[in-house]
């Protein structure tokens, strides 16, 4: 499938009618600055002109179709993580500067912007801004604004077509008169302008400066130039840019191939000729702008061509942070691509407060946590968090949950607004089977079930690598299944489920009743008496049973035991095999699965919800 799109255009003051002229866009006005080529941005989206989709927004196309369309190495975005521009200085641009992540997150609530620049054409003696000639302070960066004298400064560097900038977030650039750009950038239409000439706008008021912003976040050390993209138009963790020259005649035809990973953006600079994928093939021209959604296959460029061809890689050294909120402690853990704990953060969560303060003291410390660390916001891909409860992970909630006394919490809304990375949730017992199925006990098996024996029985289910969580929301509770039909009463309300006869109170209750005093866990298993090794051992029947009926339903490979129970699990184990061989259907005929006891303790929920 190939998308041919046309531009949101713009109209700002010092722009030229050449986009219209010698580049086809189609508008109307006398003054056009720049055509926003590929862009999902609400500040004006591109359309697309063919196919199923026509005259539908590239946003109205990413949310009928998904954001699988923009291929695995996007799933670090939260929203569609570029825009391509043609850009027509007629006059010289503001000085100007654009924020980091972090800085625009927490102050404009969206993402800062990083871009490149790629000079179609520019006119004799034409020059741009770039960075300072020499480090200065903040008190002089200051100063200069306010007398005027900040252009004194400035690195002004003449350029010519085909050459090619990087501007990194916090550098302060221009474009000058009578140049014309090529420009990807991160999503974002977030702009700091420091000094623009005195000039006014349609209002006949003088355009707005953002100094005090600009003063927080401008790199006042001088730009040093730097091969790193090689052999790279621009190469960096938001766009990888690469350039095609076909001359029509030695060279009139490329080829290359769409793959899972990520989508490609194909900016048409020069030329005429045709585009294919698929069977499909449109004409193209200068100035066109077309989108290959991933997985697309192979693609084929016939003609005389300049183009530039965005893909988005894979993030270097990304880590992701992993979240397990209990009624008592809340646990955070940074986590690297080989699933080790970088560093870990645990402190009261305290739940008599209301959620929206839990989640905001969350956010803060996660933040806090990587900064301590010497670990940028920006290398953080991903955010999750497992919650005790009813989770909706499709719409980002916490439907209910009796431990932490939420009801209906937009989680997902509430932390991303303070982190710029996608978050996931999922419930606590979910995320630590993911746990121990990537790097603990279960890292060698597709197919695990874990029960956590605590002051409840909670459970996940991994199938196939993946948590289970059926058709609708609420995943699994494997501790509330019914075993003794009008049994005890659970905490649920229901009458016999598994948690009433296994859960750390249900066994403690019961030692009580036929020994008349409290006793301890450890006191429990290591007596002699007749009666108490009897508690044991029912206690193991009632296990017994919900692990029979577990088996029967899922047929896993490994059966995982965690929690405050696990510790004596060891006692378990053989019992535990006898009962899944007598029980589980097939009986002799049949595999059963091994029992082993989970390996990563309160680890394992910080490391599964960064994986979700």
């Amino acid at each position: 499938m190939i998308l041919k799109l046309k531009p949101a255009c713009k109209n700002y003051l010092w722009g030229g009618h050449r986009l219209v002229e010698e580049y086809g866009v189609e508008y109307d006005g006398e003054v056009l600055a720049e055509a926003w080529e590929l862009s999902a941005h609400p500040d004006g989206a591109s359309i697309i002109a063919n196919g199923d989709f026509a005259d539908k927004t590239l946003r109205e196309y990413l949310d009928a179709e998904g954001l699988e369309v923009l291929g695995k190495n996007c799933r670090r975005f939260r929203e569609f993580p570029i825009l391509a521009k043609f850009i027509d200085a007629k006059d010289n641009l503001s000085i100007q500067v654009h924020p980091s992540n972090a800085y625009a997150l927490q102050n404009e609530g969206q993402y800062g912007k990083t871009e490149m620049w790629y000079v179609l054409d520019a006119e004799p003696g034409a020059f741009l801004y770039y960075g300072f000639k020499q480090e200065i302070s903040k008190e002089e960066f200051k100063q200069r604004i306010h007398d005027n004298t900040l252009l004194e400064v400035l690195n002004a560097v003449p350029v010519k077509k085909g050459d090619v900038l990087f501007i990194e977030s916090g550098t302060l650039h221009a474009i000058g008169k009578g140049i014309l750009v090529a420009e990807i950038q991160q999503n974002s239409n977030v702009t700091y302008r420091i000094y623009d000439y005195g000039r006014v706008g349609s209002d006949g008021k003088k355009r707005d400066l953002h100094i005090e912003k600009a003063l927080a976040v401008t790199n006042r050390i001088p730009i040093v130039a730097s091969a790193e993209s090689y052999p790279h138009v621009a190469d960096c963790d938001y766009f990888t840019v690469d350039k095609i020259n076909l001359d029509g005649k030695l060279i009139y035809r490329t080829q290359g191939n769409v793959g899972e990973e990520s989508f490609l953006s194909i900016l048409i600079l020069d030329g005429k000729g045709t585009i294919s994928n698929k069977g499909e093939k449109l004409s193209y021209k200068k100035g066109d702008s077309f989108f290959l959604p991933a997985n697309s296959g192979d693609w084929q460029i016939e003609g005389s061509c300049d183009a530039l061809l965005t893909t988005i890689r894979e993030k270097a050294n990304p880590i992701r942070v992993g979240v397990n909120i209990g009624s008592s402690e809340v646990q955070i853990g940074i986590v690297n691509a080989e699933q080790r704990l970088l560093a870990t953060k645990k402190y009261p969560t305290n739940p008599r407060r209301n959620a929206t303060e839990i989640i905001a003291e969350l956010a803060e410390n996660i933040l806090q946590l990587l900064a301590e660390n010497n670990i940028p916001l920006e290398q953080c891909v991903g955010v999750g968090v497992g919650v005790p409860g009813t989770i909706d992970r499709r719409l980002g909630k916490v439907v209910y949950s009796n431990n932490l006394r939420w009801d209906d919490v937009q989680l997902v809304k509430q932390i991303g607004e303070a982190i710029p990375c996608p978050v996931r949730i999922a419930n606590d017992a979910d995320c630590a089977a993911l746990g121990e199925n990537i790097s603990g006990a279960g890292k060698n098996y597709s197919d695990v079930v874990m029960f956590t024996l605590g002051n409840g029985v909670g459970g996940g289910i991994i199938l196939n690598g993946e948590v289970f969580e059926g058709g609708i929301m609420g995943g699994s509770e494997v501790g509330h299944q019914v075993i003794r039909v009008n049994g005890r009463l659970c905490s649920c309300g229901r009458k016999g489920c598994l948690e009433a006869y296994i859960s750390v109170p249900a066994l403690l209750k019961s030692a009580k009743q036929v020994s008349g005093r409290d006793m301890s866990l450890e006191e429990i298993f290591a007596s002699q008496d007749i009666a108490i090794v009897e508690v044991v051992e029912q206690y193991i029947l009632m296990l017994g049973q919900g692990l029979v009926n577990i088996v029967n339903m899922f047929r896993p490979q490994l059966i995982l035991l965690g929690g405050a129970l696990s510790v004596y699990a060891k006692k378990f184990i053989e019992p535990l095999n006898d009962i899944l061989k007598d029980d589980c259907f097939g009986g002799s005929y049949a595999p059963i699965p091994k029992i082993a006891i989970a390996e990563l303790g309160s680890d394992a929920g910080m490391i599964g919800a960064a994986n979700l």
